[in-house]
């Protein structure tokens, strides 16, 4: 009687661990057939099919210590076949009508699921996320792109907006934006607190933080590659949502069957029509310490607008095409009366990025393919405050900015026999900014105008060498030409993976990277305090080109629902420029020559136990800047160090049922302390020697899926989701204005955190 029970455990513990339990699979033009029978050995279970379904189809495939869902999926992508699951042990296999033609090399993925499902790490460092595919996040209603970033270890927001991303201690204009190939210098909406880019319509993201393929250059810190879908349609898909804050709708609509297809979506927020306790909650916290707050007798005027477009043409088996559109615009229009002096202050701000790409995919046979993108992007940003008193203009300030931004690219890969890859590009790249402060009724500059034009010509390699039993290594050079500057710089990358002990694996990491483009601070320069940062190129004397060295050592493990991964890295910065103002300089503005260190450890484990994901993470950095000019020129605290963070993080998920919890804790940012003496005067105690209280909130999201009408295909999502569930007021930082003369009296401005904010989602595609 024993023996029988546990033979009932010992089936019973196999077939509900199945999806956890790992194998290694090694086929060469193997028949499906076979190769589902080998499975159903290993992973006790049953296929059901036509048998001329599976006739003639032959794969290989080369898969390590891998889990029986990505099996499958690897299957799907390198057939026209679909596994529905019917139990735990019964699947039926059937043929699509849609050929899959993008074959993923599962082998390149080390983590197929990382923190949750639709989030992957790749042998090559980057992280690939899926929105559609993406479980939910703890404070999320839907995948917010940037938003979803943060979730990774080492990723944080310390001003709490969306955009404000310090990965691996870099500030956010080291952060390279891509959308379909155009570069964005504008990427949140409200102030930065919700991202620019519709994830409805967002097909993958790929994150670099170390380990950057060389075709990848401009920026220092991270490249965040957002792609739109690449497929001809097949069908007309059709999604309509509204959130809190905006309303969204998308479609797809073949054109020409398997040839023609386009895709669009548009996003709107509705605050001008009805301001949502959600939205309330979000310009409470943006708003916060500018004449916008408890100001009386106002008329605020705000909106934004995202609105994309895509057309895909596939010319033939060998040729593919796209054009792709990007359209972001925000608008701040705020009045302000004070009757008692007949007086009345306006801020009119406008924010506008809009990009055009073109591509074109050219496969020449198995092994030879090449890309070719041509893109334009344009970024401006205008600001005009005035002051009227009994109807005559006394005030008129401006701010302007402007980027335009053009390039080609010329990518070309070459497969070996052996399954290595060869890549060579070429890439030409046009960046033309320019911006003023001006009190124009006098023509008075405030800061100096700038006009800046940089053409940089590169050349870039990179070798993938694969050795499943000894190592993996890929080796890249980028050599850059600014020819304005007639500077040249070279760019080494290199990511070595060695795997040991089946289920652990060695990452080193190596690159250098240099930046010409970069924001200047000019907080005390903006009289609404709102959009402070203005970007500027290099010049090769007062703002150099920025460089950046960094090695890493990471270690890996993965088995049976356990994820491991631990990394440290350093990092040097180069060719830094700040602009001292205020309490530092009150005797005059200039613009200061830095460097800056970084070192850091992230480190990160999860558990998949049955229908929970369990994970967590930690971070530690240490980020000390130099600047001639400041502290004696000795090293200080950054002000965007976050020395120690945590997050930790249970999500369940049960049929078309979700819900996530997560809780956040960190140090609080370093801050200046100042001392106010009794004769007025102020004493500053070095540069960030003080930190804010610990920063630390709980985050609750939940989402269900249902249909609307089976036979019509109408699908339909509910939301719910709470920010700071139990209302924590976190102290984001301290800053001082004032004080750009010997005579202007300084001002203390804390800023804090959103409270207690809750969303909702109503979402339907058919």
């Amino acid at each position: 009687m024993k023996k029988k029970y546990f033979l009932i455990w010992l089936i019973s513990s196999v077939v509900f661990s199945q999806e956890e339990t790992t194998f290694s699979f090694t086929f060469h033009k193997t028949g499906i057939v076979t190769i589902l029978t080998d499975l159903e050995n290993k992973f006790n279970l049953k296929f059901s099919y036509v048998d001329e379904v599976l006739n003639e189809k032959k794969i290989s495939l080369d898969l390590k210590n891998t889990s029986l869902n990505l099996i499958l999926e690897a299957i799907e992508l390198k057939t026209n076949l679909k596994f529905k699951k019917i139990n735990k042990r019964y699947y039926i296999v059937k043929k699509i009508k849609k050929k899959i033609t993008t074959i993923q090399q599962l082998d390149n993925v080390i983590i197929g699921t990382y923190l949750t499902k639709g989030i992957s790490k790749n042998k090559n460092t980057s992280f690939t996320i899926t929105p559609e595919k993406l479980h939910i996040l703890a404070g999320l209603t839907e995948a917010d792109v940037l938003e979803s970033i943060q979730q990774l270890p080492g990723v944080f927001s310390p001003n709490e907006t969306a955009t404000g991303l310090v990965i691996r201690g870099g500030t956010t204009d080291q952060n390279r934006v891509i959308w379909d190939g155009m570069n964005i210098y504008h990427n949140g909406h409200l102030f930065g607190m919700i991202s620019a880019f519709n994830p409805n319509i967002t097909k993958k993201i790929i994150v670099y933080n170390k380990g950057t393929n060389p075709s990848y250059g401009e920026r220092i810190s991270s490249v965040i590659d957002i792609n739109t879908s690449h497929n001809v349609a097949t069908k007309l898909n059709v999604g309509l949502g509204v959130n809190g804050i905006s309303t969204d709708a998308f479609v797809t609509v073949p054109i020409v069957t398997d040839k023609l297809s386009v895709q669009a979506s548009i996003r709107r927020s509705y605050a001008d029509i009805y301001e949502s306790f959600t939205f309330n909650r979000l310009s409470d916290k943006v708003f916060q310490n500018t004449k916008i707050e408890d100001a009386e007798n106002t008329n605020n005027d705000f909106l934004f607008l995202d609105f994309n477009t895509k057309v895909n043409y596939k010319f033939d088996n060998q040729n593919h095409f796209t054009l792709s559109t990007l359209f972001i615009d925000n608008s701040l229009d705020y009045v302000i009366k004070d009757n008692s002096n007949n007086e009345s202050f306006n801020d009119i701000l406008h924010i506008k990025s809009e990009g055009y790409s073109f591509g074109w995919d050219k496969k020449y046979n198995d092994n030879i393919s090449h890309k070719v993108t041509a893109a334009i992007s344009k970024y401006r940003l205008n600001y005009n405050f005035t002051t009227q008193t009994n109807d005559n203009l006394t005030t008129n300030f401006e701010k302007n900015n402007v980027v335009f931004d053009s390039g080609i690219s010329i990518d070309t890969q070459i497969k070996t026999n052996k399954g290595d890859q060869l890549q060579i590009g070429y890439q030409f790249n046009l960046k033309d900014t320019s911006y003023r402060f001006v009190q124009t009724e006098d023509f008075v500059f405030t800061l100096d105008a700038d006009k800046t034009v940089i053409r940089t010509h590169s050349l870039y390699t990179n070798y993938n060498y694969i050795n499943p039993k000894l190592v993996t290594i890929n080796l890249g050079f980028r050599f850059n030409y600014y020819s304005d500057l007639d500077k040249l710089r070279f760019e080494p990358r290199l990511v070595i993976n060695k795997k040991f002990l089946k289920n652990f694996t060695i990452q080193l990491t190596g690159e250098i990277k240099n930046q010409i483009i970069s924001q200047i601070d000019e907080t005390v320069l903006s009289d609404l305090s709102l959009e402070n940062r203005l970007w500027r190129l290099a010049d090769g004397d007062t703002f150099p080109i920025i460089n950046s060295n960094q090695v890493s050592l990471g270690l890996l493990y993965n088995k049976n629902g356990w994820n491991f991964d631990v990394d440290y890295y350093r990092k040097k910065v180069t060719g830094l420029t700040t602009l001292s103002l205020g309490f530092l300089n009150p005797d005059g503005t200039s613009f200061l020559d830095g460097s800056r260190k970084i070192s850091g450890i992230d480190f990160y484990v999860k558990k998949k136990l049955h229908k929970f994901n369990i994970w967590t993470s930690y971070s530690f950095i240490d980020i000390k800047n130099k600047f001639d000019g400041l502290n004696n020129g000795k090293y200080f605290t950054a002000s965007n160090e976050i020395k120690h963070a945590i997050t930790a993080s249970i999500a369940y998920k049960i049929n078309k049922f979700q819900w996530a919890l997560s809780w956040r804790w960190r140090n609080g940012k370093p801050f200046t302390k100042a001392i106010i003496q009794n004769d007025d005067t102020v004493v500053f105690e070095g540069i960030n020697t003080e930190n804010l209280e610990d920063y630390h909130r709980l985050d609750f999201s939940s989402t269900y899926s249902f249909k609307i009408s089976k036979p019509n295909n109408i699908n339909a999502k509910i939301g719910f989701s709470i920010r700071n569930l139990y209302h924590q007021k976190n102290q984001l930082s301290r800053e001082y204005t004032g004080n750009n003369s010997l005579n202007d009296p300084i001002k203390f401005v804390d800023k804090f955190s959103l409270g207690f904010t809750p969303n909702v989602l109503f979402r339907v595609n058919f």
